[in-house]
């Protein structure tokens, strides 16, 4: 029976759960986590910590570097978002004003269930939308927005829910990516992290982007989803998502994070969670997109607080940083203590229903 589980372990990795959290660099980590709690429900509180990045060296000058990061959920599924502060220096802006398709994570994407009440529910907040809602080549209604720091955010209409608990917004769906070469970064996407269905693929002027920097001119445009359905220990509540790849044709777009370090503002990460680190490990190297920063080479287990797993770094084929994270203990009930193991369950199997739904007991309320 052991042996026969080990060869179905191995046989099934590496896998991909899903979109686990986009970390966007913010200057207070505290008043930008009540923000996107208030204001989107993004209000689950996984863990919170005050640490040294001491791995990533190679996006931080070599050195270490202190920081505080708050890692939260929407209750109703979706990916997470890793609000992350430096500690130690003041977090940099780009040296120039960041346009669409610029090199890089642009936009964060989030689900919702109906696009106009959503966009009315903001309109009510005070938040700044920009322009209207509209409907995306592949079909969806979606609008866009800025958060208190300009950062410019995407929702989209989406039926695939975790569950539903009254709120407009789930938790991340995808991302828009300014790339340079569509057709290296459409393979790197594909062989790698799994977006192999092309929703639509056009060449003009939308109409939908015009609120947007720049989003008057001409762009590529191809909007990514996955045919198979992922799997792994918080596949169902991480869900669907997808990714939208943008080459600028008017310009010369910029490195978004030119002369920056990790962890300046924006959006400075896409993370996926994954099973099996070193199988994932050789599949990166063999399609030459090697990992940049590797935890487990430095340790079993990556203390992150009230969590703890494996994390690595790689780069698309424009140097944006997509980050895998295996996770081995996450609390279930903080208030209680209880903490789930992941190392000894298949990994491609999803914990059930009602142990997701427990994590809500980690939101924080007004």
């Amino acid at each position: 029976m052991r042996i026969a589980f080990s060869i179905l372990y191995l046989m099934s990795l590496p896998l991909i759960s899903g979109i686990q959290q986009m970390g966007i660099g913010i200057p207070n980590v505290q008043e930008a986590f009540d923000w996107y709690r208030k204001t989107l429900k993004i209000d689950i509180k996984m863990f919170e910590e005050a640490a040294e990045a001491k791995l990533m060296l190679p996006y931080t000058a070599n050195k270490p570097q202190s920081r505080h990061a708050i890692l939260a959920l929407s209750g109703q599924g979706g990916g997470g978002l890793e609000i992350w502060q430096y500690v130690g220096r003041t977090p940099q802006p780009a040296a120039f004003d960041i346009q669409l398709g610029d090199l890089g994570l642009n936009i964060n994407k989030f689900k919702c269930h109906n696009a106009d009440a959503a966009y009315e529910d903001l309109k009510q907040q005070g938040v700044e939308l920009l322009g209207q809602v509209h409907t995306n080549p592949a079909g969806a209604k979606h609008f866009f927005a800025k958060d208190p720091y300009g950062n410019i955010f995407e929702a989209v209409e989406s039926t695939n829910w975790f569950r539903k608990i009254g709120d407009h917004f789930g938790g991340v769906y995808g991302c828009i990516i300014g790339v340079s070469d569509m057709e290296k970064s459409l393979t790197f996407y594909k062989e790698i992290l799994g977006y192999d269905q092309i929703l639509s693929d056009d060449t003009e002027q939308f109409q939908d982007f015009e609120a947007l920097p720049a989003g008057e001119q001409k762009y590529r445009r191809v909007i990514l989803a996955h045919s198979q359905n992922r799997q792994g220990p918080f596949s169902r509540m991480l869900g669907q998502s997808q990714i939208e790849l943008v080459q600028a044709l008017d310009r010369k777009p910029n490195f978004i994070f030119k002369d920056r370090l990790w962890g300046d503002l924006g959006y400075i990460h896409l993370c996926f969670d994954i099973k099996g680190m070193p199988e994932l490990r050789d599949k990166c190297a063999k399609l030459g997109h090697p990992f940049t920063v590797d935890s487990s080479a430095a340790m079993d287990s990556f203390d992150m607080g009230e969590a703890a797993g494996n994390f690595a770094y790689i780069e698309d084929p424009d140097g944006a940083l997509i980050e895998f994270v295996e996770t081995h203990k996450i609390p279930v009930v903080k208030k209680i203590g209880w903490y789930i193991d992941l190392r000894k369950r298949l990994p491609s199997k999803a914990l059930p229903d009602w142990m997701l739904k427990m994590l809500s007991f980690n939101r924080v309320k007004n």
